[in-house]
Order: C-alpha cells, then sequence, then structure tokens
C-alpha cells in the first residue's frame, strides 16, 4: 500500500518545464500527460510529442524543452524495466546539455537516478540523487531539490532514510512555491511509514493524520481514501483495534458510495481484524475476497510472496477456487 500511495502522490506533483515556467513556450506541458500507472501509454505520448519536435522548423527549436523531454521519455522506459534504452535516452540526453541548462541538467541526474533505482541498483541511484540535490541547492532549484531529498529518503541506508525525508520535508513546508507544497503528501506519507516500520507507531499516527488532512485539503479521492486507509493500519499496530475496525468499515462505505472497487488492502485489514476477534469464519471470507485482488498485485508476487501465501492459507483459497 506504500508504494502505491507514493506513486499516487506524484500525479499531482508535476513540475513545469523550464521554458514553459517562462510562459512562453506553446509546446505540450510533456508534464501534465504522465501517467505513472500507465509508462507505456506514457512513452507513446512523449515520442509522440518528440517526433514533432524533431519535424518543426529549424526556427522553433528548444533544446532545454528537448533534453528535458528526452529525461521523461526515459523516465517511462525505465518504469517498463526497458533499461538499456532507458540508459540510451539519458545519453542522448546528456550529449545536448550545457552549461547553462539548470533545470534540465538536475531532471537528467534525477532521471538517471530513477533508472538506477527501477533496475535495483540502489547505490549508483543514490549517487545520481545525492548529485541532483546538491546541484538543487547550489542554483536555488528547490522543487527539484526536494524531490531529489524525497527519492534519497527511498534509497538511503535505513539509519539515513528519516534524515533525508526530514530535510526534504522541511523544504517543503518552508517552501513558498506551490509546486513543493505538493511534495507534503508523499513526504508525510513517507515518513509516517518509516516511523512505522521502525515500530514507533505514535509517531507514525502523528504522521499520517497530518497526511490525510492535507489530502482532503489538496488532493484527489484515491489518495484520500489510501491515506485513511494508513491511519487504520497503523491504529491496529498501536492495538486500537475497533478504532481501527471503524476506518476499515467506513472506507468500504466510501469506496461503495464512490462506485469504485474496494480495495485489496481494505479487505486484507478487515480479515486481520476479524481474525483477532476471534471471528474466524469472517476473517476467511475477508482474505480470500483480499486473495483475489491482491494474488495480481506484481509488486505483493515479487516483494511480499509470504504476506500472499498467509492471505491466501487465511482465506482457504486452493489453487482451484
Amino acid at each position: 500500500m506504500k508504494k502505491i500511495l507514493i506513486l499516487l502522490s506524484l500525479l499531482l506533483i508535476l513540475g513545469c518545464s523550464s521554458e514553459q515556467q517562462k510562459g512562453i513556450n506553446p509546446r505540450p506541458n510533456f508534464d501534465a500527460l504522465w501517467n505513472y500507472q500507465q509508462p507505456d501509454s506514457t512513452e507513446i505520448v512523449f515520442q509522440k510529442i518528440l517526433k514533432n519536435l524533431h519535424d518543426s522548423a529549424e526556427m522553433s527549436y528548444d533544446q532545454e524543452y528537448h533534453v528535458e523531454l528526452l529525461t521523461q521519455i526515459a523516465r517511462t522506459q525505465g518504469l517498463q524495466g526497458k533499461f538499456e534504452q532507458a540508459f540510451q535516452t539519458l545519453n542522448t540526453a546528456d550529449s545536448l546539455l550545457q552549461d547553462n541548462m539548470l533545470v534540465p541538467k538536475i531532471r537528467y541526474l534525477l532521471e538517471k537516478g530513477r533508472v538506477y533505482y527501477s533496475n535495483k541498483n540502489l547505490e549508483e541511484a543514490k549517487k545520481f540523487f545525492l548529485e541532483a540535490y546538491q546541484f538543487g541547492e547550489k542554483k536555488d532549484l528547490e522543487f527539484y531539490s526536494v524531490d531529489a531529498a524525497h527519492m534519497l529518503g527511498i534509497v538511503a541506508e535505513s539509519q539515513n532514510q528519516m534524515k533525508w525525508n526530514l530535510i526534504a520535508l522541511d523544504l517543503a513546508e518552508k517552501s513558498e512555491d506551490p509546486r513543493c507544497k505538493k511534495w507534503l503528501g508523499a513526504l508525510y506519507n513517507n515518513i509516517g511509514w518509516t516511523f512505522h516500520d521502525e515500530g514507533k507507531f505514535e509517531k507514525a499516527l502523528a504522521m499520517f493524520k497530518k497526511d490525510l488532512a492535507w489530502r482532503q485539503k489538496n488532493d484527489d479521492l484515491v489518495s484520500i481514501l489510501i491515506a485513511k486507509w494508513s491511519v487504520g493500519r497503523t491504529l491496529r499496530s498501536l492495538n486500537k483495534n475497533t478504532e481501527a475496525m471503524v476506518i476499515q468499515q467506513e472506507l468500504v462505505e466510501d469506496y461503495q458510495k464512490n462506485n469504485m472497487p474496494i480495495s485489496g488492502y481494505v479487505l486484507e485489514e478487515l480479515g486481520e481484524l476479524h481474525l483477532l476477534q476471534k471471528s474466524d469464519e469472517k476473517a476467511a471470507d475477508y482474505f480470500r475476497k483480499a486473495y483475489k485482488i491482491l494474488s495480481k498485485d506484481a509488486w505483493l508476487q515479487e516483494f511480499e510472496k509470504d504476506r500472499l501465501e498467509r492471505i491466501k492459507k487465511l482465506g482457504k483459497v486452493n489453487d482451484q477456487s
């Protein structure tokens, strides 16, 4: 659930390209066309923009725009696991960079780090995110500095993750740039889960409540529901199971009221809570429904196989079900 919220948060953290910020570039705002849940279709859109850029008249060519677009194409490729293509695209971007291109430079560094991260090379990813952070601080590119610190909060050694998350949070909270403020939801979430992983559940709950309040004012419905789930999940960690049950049941109603399919994570939580109440049959029913949904989650399949197997076992699911 944590990785989903991080992903959804990024949908609203859209920094315009350098020329678009100046209000003089009529080309498409490719940042606003991102769909992080569908990097393949996003790449197609970006490649069409790139083709139009190549086909345009020479007098209208904008090299900074070109470099930034290439960094985002590389990002789509990295998210698809097309790492060789992603690095080739970044090499092309690098060859076009000039010393005065500040935003294209930092976006190149960030996306090279993200491609390494997608390829599970955390050491190289960390190196590029650190360089991006230092460059952003030196050149006063605070939106991208927050991005870099936020990514360091993910890839750094566990003992350093909180430090980077708090650096990013401090930058975002102090900033007067509305785009920087859009990082707050993701940062509250990341810090909350870091506290949770450390067993500091009260601190985690406080951060998730901040996250929920922020999203209720600023965010989309899906992110609000996920943030609410995080509050409920942490209440269970605090053994406040009655309160946790109320929240998860409210979430069922929220999904139904908005004609949305119920999250498998909500169903899993209801299974866990009924199990604690010794309501074994109800628990099994929820686990069975949760498994039907979560067994299709590629991230869980790769990183939380034991969790999936537990849900399957508690749901009494057999391979013929």
